[in-house]
């Protein structure tokens, strides 16, 4: 019997495929890519610093020190590059600023900080649009998610049924689950914000947040493999073109894109680059946060082979790799879920509605 049915075509769900495949545990991937824009529209950027308030972001260093071998593990079997490693530039607005940084650089953002204060924008960044002192921050870069998901979809592609998941056809038994008459041991829902859907998990609750992205094209810019932040985001993806980012949006939920998006976020521009450019792609999704901003992993109180791995938010691609290993160890080692991903934080939203 199958170990697992994935139920998802997102950043988690291809994530969790890779890590099962790591420990020999057997899955079927079952998702529509086209019901959910996240992964596709997402920038893919691993940061572990919160620059709102200059401290190091939730478990930064156990997440990148597993994250990077992990993807660029993958990597050497696909056809593509999907991962980047690129710093972070920085811009300081204020002389306050520039003394949190540097005080920072001395105690628990030293590993993250570049303790140099730059005043010299490099000649490779033509037309980029940096303050007169701006910090560097180390061990960041992107993953092409677009790109990741599809390689994986060509390796997996005897374990993938593309198709949208259907909850009628799943008949939940004491010891497995059966979909469409062909039986798993588990279940596994990695729906993002689609989680609201699910009649299994419908009782958590997510905070969703819409987010928009622009790709340009431009032959004046130059951004050698870095991340430019300056209230906002712009990266080179290709040459002469470049993804910029990103927008917060939770009441409109919708995936279209929309102008006061489109706006904004050329706004955006005009504070990192002062070059000319085209607009070749506009993209929307919803990003799957939870309600205390932390991963939500485990199983459903009451039936014990339906499992969820969902609430990545903004972090997927830091947060995906190590949460798939914990939840493995999980359930194979009978080891403890890091208590502030467990599901069973929400357990009580379960009671309330049953």
């Amino acid at each position: 019997m199958i170990h697992f049915l994935i139920v998802g075509n997102g950043l988690a769900a291809n994530v969790l495929a890779h890590t099962f495949k790591n420990y020999d545990i057997t899955f079927t991937l079952v998702g529509n890519s086209n019901l959910s824009n996240c992964s596709n529209a997402a920038a893919g950027i691993w940061n572990p610093i919160v620059f709102k308030r200059m401290t190091k972001s939730w478990l930064a260093n156990e997440l990148i020190d597993y994250l990077i071998p992990f993807y660029e593990t993958i990597e050497k079997n696909f056809t593509q590059k999907i991962i980047t490693h690129r710093p972070i530039l920085k811009s300081f607005f204020e002389e306050q600023e520039k003394k949190l940084w540097l005080k920072k650089t001395e105690n628990e953002l030293t590993s993250f900080l570049d303790k140099t204060i730059y005043t010299k924008v490099p000649e490779a960044f033509k037309k980029a649009k940096l303050n007169t002192e701006f910090g560097i921050v180390k061990k960041c870069g992107t993953l092409d998610v677009p790109a990741f998901i599809l390689e994986t979809e060509k390796i997996f592609k005897l374990n993938f049924i593309n198709q949208t998941f259907n909850y009628s056809d799943l008949s939940i038994k004491a010891e497995y689950i059966s979909y469409k008459n062909v039986n798993y041991k588990n279940i596994i829902f990695c729906e993002g914000y689609l989680l609201k859907d699910n009649p299994h998990f419908n009782w958590l609750k997510l905070n969703p947040a819409k987010g928009e992205t622009i790709t340009i094209k431009s032959n004046q810019l130059n951004i050698e493999n870095a991340i430019l932040n300056k209230n906002g985001f712009i990266f080179n993806t290709q040459p002469n073109t470049f993804k910029v980012g990103a927008t917060y949006e939770w009441s409109n939920l919708s995936q279209t894109t929309t102008q006061k998006a489109n706006n904004e976020l050329q706004q955006k521009l005009t504070h990192l680059i002062d070059a000319d450019y085209q607009i070749i792609q506009h993209q929307a999704g919803i990003r799957p946060s939870s309600i205390d901003r932390r991963p939500i992993l485990g199983s459903h109180p009451y039936y014990k082979n339906l499992h969820i791995f969902n609430g990545l938010g903004t972090k997927g691609v830091m947060l995906a790799p190590y949460f798939a290993n914990n939840f493995v160890n999980f359930y194979l080692q009978k080891q403890d879920l890091n208590i502030e991903v467990d599901v069973k934080r929400f357990y009580h939203l379960y009671k309330n509605a049953n």
